[in-house]
């Protein structure tokens, strides 16, 4: 998305990339960006919650009107949670069990096997 938006702005059309990952957005140096602090996936809000998809949507719209210098970043005043513990916990396996490791490996396993016939592919 960051290269797109590089492109996107090269070609004169205005951009804002919402992220979760403002280390890698801001090194490929995207003009405008919107950093949420949530895990990776969720740029735009929490899932199924249409009031922080909304203000995260109108934050990036004024950042589209406020921003008056290249790799300007503005950092989302929303929270996944009232507790930063989700960031322990988070793709962290050392805090899963055995048994939530394989629940998770054969739900990853069953997907693939969805994406094969998808895709045609045996």
């Amino acid at each position: 998305m960051s290269l797109a938006a590089r492109t996107l702005e090269a070609a004169g059309i205005p951009t804002v990339v919402l992220g979760c990952a403002k280390d890698i957005v801001e090194l490929a140096g995207v003009p405008r960006f919107l950093f949420s602090d949530f895990p990776l996936g969720n740029p735009a809000g929490r899932p199924h919650d249409l009031a922080s998809q909304d203000e995260t949507l109108e934050l990036a719209l004024r950042l589209l009107e406020t921003a008056f210098a290249p790799r300007t970043t503005v950092q989302s005043p929303l929270r996944w949670s009232a507790s930063a513990d989700w960031k322990l916990d988070y793709s962290n396996i050392a805090r899963l069990s055995e048994e939530e490791i394989a629940r998770r490996r054969a739900e990853f396993d069953a997907q693939k096997q969805v994406a094969k016939g998808v895709s045609g592919k045996a």
